[in-house]
């Protein structure tokens, strides 16, 4: 019979029994430490050339816990991280300085045991020489699962040679109220759509070799008055219904590890909610690795528990594993000595620690053992550009998209400023291979045919500016004005202890993590500017670049053309300048509605059917493009539906003059159920690419699943009744009929 020392040793064993082995040698302290997260990656060395020191506070972390758990944001390089080229890791220094701090780890635990590293990659790797996709929001808008999953793939291959076992992902996050400043971290307001990428998303990162955190768990973009962390004000019902299924989608996906949210739900906190991440998540969903904590969540407890170790003890019994900066899981072994926390508990949540480094194989090949290539190497560039095609939405023409080629005035605050299109958790980005609208454009019809004017401030409006922009416009004979917002910290930004912007009005920022706004409208200087862009006469294709949905309806009727964006990449521009002058098709569809004010709001399109129509007295309408909305260059036939039985059957014939995408989608309404359905549900899309003349048909499957609601009890149940169904391609209907309950 083998002994534990032989049992953590063979490579062939189950890593769940070598940790449990392992284990069994463990002190207190040391598995403590395996559930802390507790230092900033970024900040535990000094870069002397080409070479790594470790600080002291690194040193003693180590020292004290017999070792490290997991270690965030190594690679992390941002303006507030304040890593960049010069002090920060390179793909080419990535293995000596990875290698450096793991060897420390080891050789200072007793029981030498390696550190696992995550790292943040909600659109790509957080790290300087990678590769950046379009926010989340963009990619929902591209309706497409298969690009998502191919491009996270890519994302995760450099993640995978520089030894980052952990992707944190923004993948759980449904979009409720645009006000909320990370409404560019969603891919959704439909948990239908959302699920879709979710899956794909954690699908294609695990099949690069690297281990996912999907995030965050859960209702936290269901916020109080848009407000960042703010409280889930919701029901069970609606946490199932909207929130829950895309964490179900991570799940069966094979996620790693799911991170909590800072909110509360129904006043408990999502770190203290031991109905949510073991009731639902472990019990009912079968998820079986471990949670970790959102940036220094833990400590906010205290303001409830009134002591830092009852905290600790509170979050782990309710289901957290590890932390992340917070200093109440240092306290943890206190916590047990007072009896606040079992042993028992804490052996728990190591094992699932444990059980994921023997898993990917850390014991074995702890160090980095091979070059770390630049992103350009993994073909991220061609599937980032690929997918900001992909997500332009027109949302007006009026017949002059595509343009021909001709001179243009290229204006506005979002023209040339590469960071304003990329979004927030963006580190330093190559403006070699990166192209801005302005460099797109240039690039396709070349500087003489390019005029450039900034126009005005994303907020401040400047008379000799648009002065200038409306000089140039007459000498050009389209004006492309490219508007919007920008989550760019690489200005003047301060920062919370996680991170997050501090309110200050100083800053060009009015998106991402910590830039809620009350107001929804384009900023007053932009819309002025527009209008005064019309008044010269030329034609104005509009182009809003943004991370959350505008109010930009004095915009869209000062346009002749519209193009949404939500921030479209590095490589957005080239995208832009092949969609306006028509090289591809323009098929993006939007994944969430776009409200005429904030006085609208809420207005996602899957309201609940509760009181009929709902609206305010003093409000012309809700919503001012509808989720799902998006023209095309080409036309597209319907025709012979056919409902069978568990599927609705068409064909669709690309009846225009050159190639298109159509993105069909199914939706749902449940009559006579017990518990209030709603308006319209999205069960089912698919993206579809035609040639000119081309028809395919198509089958939207309906399964058992498609039909279930939950009724009075909570039960998760098909009732006996009416369905009604409707088949849009666009806002445009194309069908519509009832189908019985099975």
């Amino acid at each position: 019979m083998k002994d534990v020392n032989e049992i953590i040793s063979d490579e062939n064993e189950k890593p769940e029994k070598r940790a449990k082995a392992l284990l069994s040698l463990m002190t207190l302290k040391e598995k403590v430490g395996q559930l802390n997260q507790h230092l900033y990656g970024f900040n535990i060395f000094k870069r002397k050339g080409d070479e790594f020191e470790l600080t002291e506070e690194f040193q003693k972390e180590v020292d004290e816990f017999g070792g490290i758990g997991v270690l965030y944001g190594l690679y992390r390089a941002d303006p507030w991280s304040g890593k960049t080229a010069e002090n920060g890791i390179t793909a080419e220094l990535a293995p000596r300085a990875y290698n450096t701090v793991q060897h420390y780890v080891m050789e200072h635990s007793r029981l030498h045991i390696p550190m696992l590293v995550s790292t943040e990659c909600p659109h790509g790797h957080q790290a300087l020489d990678s590769g950046l996709l379009p926010v989340n929001l963009a990619t929902g808008a591209t309706f497409d699962g298969e690009l998502c999953r191919k491009a996270f793939k890519a994302c995760g291959r450099q993640l995978k040679d520089m030894n980052a076992d952990l992707a944190l992902m923004s993948v759980l996050d449904v979009c409720r109220d645009p006000r909320w400043g990370r409404s560019e971290e969603c891919f959704s307001e439909d948990p239908y759509l959302c699920s879709v990428m979710a899956e794909n998303a954690i699908k294609g990162m695990r099949s690069s070799g690297v281990a996912t955190v999907a995030k965050h768990l859960c209702a936290q973009g269901e916020t109080t008055g848009g407000i960042n962390a703010s409280a889930a004000l919701i029901g069970e019902r609606e946490l199932r219904e909207i929130h829950l299924p895309p964490v179900k989608a991570a799940v069966k996906a094979g996620t790693d590890a799911v991170m909590a949210a800072y909110n509360e739900i129904d006043g408990v906190y999502c770190h203290a909610n031991d109905r949510l991440l073991n009731g639902i998540l472990r019990n009912e969903y079968g998820f079986q690795g471990f949670v970790m904590a959102d940036g220094c969540a833990v400590d906010a407890l205290t303001g409830m528990t009134g002591d830092t170790e009852k905290s600790a003890a509170l979050a782990l019994s309710s289901g957290v594993d590890v932390s992340l900066w917070d200093k109440a899981f240092t306290t943890l072994a206190e916590a047990c000595e007072r009896g606040l926390v079992s042993e028992r508990a804490i052996d728990r949540a190591v094992l699932r620690v444990l059980t994921l480094k023997f898993k990917r194989g850390l014991f074995e090949k702890p160090y980095i053992e091979k070059k770390v290539n630049k992103a350009e190497y993994y073909d991220i560039h061609n599937l980032s550009e690929r997918m900001a095609e992909e997500s332009v939405v027109c949302l007006k023409n009026s017949g002059i998209l595509p343009l021909k080629k001709c001179k243009v005035l290229v204006t506005g605050p979002n023209a040339h400023d590469i960071y304003r299109q990329s979004g927030d958790y963006t580190p330093p980005i190559d403006k070699g291979s990166s192209r801005t609208v302005l460099e797109g454009l240039r690039e396709y019809l070349g500087e003489n045919n390019t005029v450039y004017a900034p126009g005005c401030g994303l907020f401040e409006a400047d008379e000799k500016m648009c002065a200038e922009a409306v000089k140039k416009a007459s000498e050009c004979d389209v004006i492309i004005a490219v508007m919007g917002g920008s989550s760019s910290r690489y200005e003047s930004v301060r920062y919370d202890t996680n991170g997050a912007a501090l309110k200050d009005d100083r800053i060009s920022m009015d998106c991402g993590e910590g830039r809620d706004v009350a107001d929804l409208r384009l900023p007053k200087a932009q819309t002025a500017f527009v209008r005064e862009l019309k008044k010269c006469g030329k034609p104005v294709v509009t182009v809003v670049i943004s991370g959350r949905p505008y109010g930009i309806g004095e915009v869209a009727a000062e346009s002749d053309a519209l193009l949404q964006c939500f921030y479209p990449g590095p490589y957005g521009g080239k995208a832009l300048g092949r969609v306006i002058f028509g090289e591809c098709d323009v098929t993006g569809r939007l994944p969430v509605s776009v409200p005429e004010s904030s006085e609208s709001l809420p207005c996602y399109y899957n309201s609940k059917n509760s009181y009929g129509k709902e609206s305010y007295a003093d409000e012309k309408g809700k919503v001012l493009y509808g989720f799902g909305a998006g023209l095309s260059y080409t036309e597209f036939e319907f025709k012979d539906i056919e409902v069978c039985k568990d599927r609705i059957v068409f064909k669709v014939k690309n009846t225009g003059k050159r190639h298109g995408t159509t993105v069909p989608m199914l939706f749902l309404k449940n009559r006579e159920t017990e518990a209030t359905a709603r308006v319209s549900e999205l069960k089912w899309f698919k993206r579809l690419s035609l040639e000119a003349g081309e028809e395919e048909e198509v089958s939207a499957k309906l399964d058992r699943d498609t039909f279930k609601t939950y009724d009075r009890n909570m039960r998760f149940v098909t009732e006996p009744g009416v369905t009604e169904w409707t088949l849009k391609d666009g806002d445009r209907i194309i069908a519509q009929g009832n189908v019985a309950r099975r």
